[in-house]
């Protein structure tokens, strides 16, 4: 099934490989990478890194939506991303995404340069958002997370984690139509890591092909999560191997879009996943036609 993502001067059109979103943010409290590019010239330089290794999105977030997390002020975010997108808006091939709830944060971030907008809400908090995405066109993520960042791990619960996301992206893909927006406009992920325990993301990893049948790109964030940690008993240092064995996974199962801290690192191992099952694949068909070109056959 092909279908197109189309986000403002950008457009990629699936199957192909996995489109890569590297993570920016620039926030005191983030849980992996917090208070590690707060400076706007720190924050340019890790954006150009992360597409010299391969990254081709790159999503840019004020405020941490870490579980427990306080929320910031819109002056406040806004002070935070919009140095960091004007100064790669021109510098960089990769599209330049918003990581924000707020619709006044993300407007801003479409004038200084973004063309996507990641808003793990799902456009909760009002038409705002609905209205400035069918209005300039940009790309959106369209994200399921239940209760928000300051409240949703606290005692999620589900009769079917599986259906009800699935359920749940659907209404908000109507919805998203009925405000105008184009269905090529849009991505949708389950919300690995929010308002969700180990055994709901688990059971979403391990259900991609079904959340996946919305008829739109999936994007999956599981890179460094807590719930590696959880399964692992490893520290939040040390989640590099977990989170690439959900990368190799998530590609195996058919999700289009990874949203990664590690470029490099996920780049390699799902380009080599890749060519190993073209092999595969190839193997398959010539062994296939060798037995129908038998006699008898």
């Amino acid at each position: 099934m092909t279908m197109r993502w189309k986000a403002l001067n950008h457009e990629w059109t699936f199957p192909r490989p996995a489109l890569l979103m590297g993570i920016v943010n620039v926030t005191p409290d983030s849980f992996s990478d917090g208070g590690c590019f707060l400076s706007p010239a720190d924050a340019i330089r890790h954006a150009l890194t992360l597409e010299a290794e391969g990254a081709e999105i790159i999503d840019i977030g004020g405020e941490s939506t870490r579980p427990g997390a306080a929320p910031v002020t819109e002056a406040e975010e806004l002070r935070r991303v919009l140095p960091v997108i004007e100064g790669l808006a021109g510098r960089l091939k990769a599209a330049i995404s918003i990581d924000t709830r707020k619709a006044t944060v993300a407007r801003a971030a479409v004038l200084a340069g973004a063309s996507i907008v990641n808003d793990v809400g799902a456009a909760s908090a009002g038409t705002d958002m609905l209205d400035l995405v069918a209005t300039t066109g940009v790309g959106y993520v369209c994200m399921h997370m239940q209760g928000s960042p300051d409240t949703m791990q606290a005692a999620p619960r589900y009769r079917d984690v599986v259906a009800e996301v699935r359920a749940f992206l659907a209404e908000r893909l109507r919805r998203l139509t009925a405000a105008g927006i184009r269905t090529d406009q849009v991505v949708v992920d389950p919300g690995i890591g929010f308002g969700k325990t180990l055994e709901h993301n688990l059971a979403l990893l391990a259900a991609l092909k079904m959340v996946g049948s919305s008829g739109r790109p999936l994007l999956l964030g599981a890179s460094r999560k807590s719930f590696i940690s959880n399964l692992l008993g490893v520290k939040p240092e040390d989640r590099l191997p977990g989170s690439l064995a959900c990368a190799v996974w998530a590609v195996e199962q058919g999700v289009q879009i990874l949203r990664i801290h590690d470029v490099a690192a996920t780049h390699q191992a799902i380009r080599m996943h890749e060519a190993m099952s073209t092999k595969l694949k190839q193997a398959l068909r010539q062994a296939l036609e060798l037995k129908q070109s038998e006699p008898g056959s």
